[in-house]
């Protein structure tokens, strides 16, 4: 499939407007179209257009954003990625399931106008409520899974990949985190590019942890790993009071989905070089 969508098709046409909605003005949370659409289109292929940008087609019509722009992305990896979202679809079009396309979206639009700097910022705000800080007092068994489990996150993080200090507490205030370290975070932010940025504060919203979130893009944990962690009391309840038939399961699989598709939007935005043959044939 892949082979067949890295194709670069030079074509002309009409222009189609992505129906994925956008960030909200007031929250980083994405929100995206419940209702489905019956499939409109049979061919995807994407283009290389001005800039060296990608562009995706439907048949012969570009697709826009959702506000009316050309949508185009920074580097050819990203646009098969997308492509492959529009191509799997079947006689209805699952918008919510297409976060790549959604992250893009709101990296083109930018529809609450933010600069790199304030999407810095608002990434940074989860560290004061991060997850992994937050400590039960009781029961004994949650105070021990969460040492057991968050303690070595925080002790990757602190001691072996940003020598910085966070800690945890049990207090409702939370650890004081040290300026320092708000300041060696800021400072590795600033290393990605906007687009990047916007994928890394999904990532970040969705496992409610920059610690987790930072484990996850350096490939210190897995999607798998960094979602049980993020969900670590909920699943200790699950396993001392049960599961609710479907929903649990249902609830950890979309999160699942929402975290991967972030993270490898934050990879392949990172990423200046092109796709390689040899993965466009895999």
């Amino acid at each position: 499939m892949l082979r067949g969508l890295a194709r670069l098709c030079r074509r002309g046409g009409t222009a189609v407007q992505s129906p994925c909605c956008c960030v909200a003005a007031s929250s980083p949370a994405y929100s995206t179209a419940t209702s489905g659409r019956k499939k409109f289109y049979q061919d995807v292929s994407i283009s290389q257009g001005e800039g060296g940008l990608f562009e995706i087609n439907l048949d012969r019509r570009k697709l826009k954003t959702p506000g009316g722009k050309l949508f185009m992305v920074p580097s050819e990896a990203l646009a098969v990625a997308v492509a492959t979202e529009w191509d799997s679809q079947k006689d209805t079009l699952k918008f919510y399931a297409m976060h790549l396309t959604t992250l893009c979206n709101t990296a083109l639009d930018n529809p609450t106008q933010r600069n790199r700097e304030q999407v810095i910022t608002a990434a940074l705000k989860f560290l004061e409520t991060d997850t992994v800080c937050y400590r039960v007092e009781e029961p004994p068994g949650l105070v021990e899974l969460q040492n057991n489990e968050w303690d070595p996150v925080l002790d990757w993080i602190e001691k072996r990949q940003y020598n910085v200090v966070i800690g945890s507490s049990s207090s409702i205030m939370g650890p004081l985190i040290p300026k320092e370290t708000k300041a060696t975070f800021r400072q590795h932010l600033a290393s990605y590019n906007f687009w990047a940025l916007i994928g890394l504060e999904f990532v970040i919203a969705q496992l409610k942890s920059l610690v987790l979130s930072f484990g996850l893009i350096d490939r210190h944990l897995t999607v798998e790993e960094a979602v049980l962690l993020s969900r670590l009391e909920e699943e200790y309840q699950i396993q001392h009071w049960g599961n609710v038939e479907w929903a649990h399961d249902y609830d950890m699989y979309e999160l699942r989905a929402r975290t991967a598709a972030g993270t490898l939007f934050v990879h392949l935005c990172s990423e200046s070089s092109t796709v390689k043959h040899k993965l466009l044939q895999d």
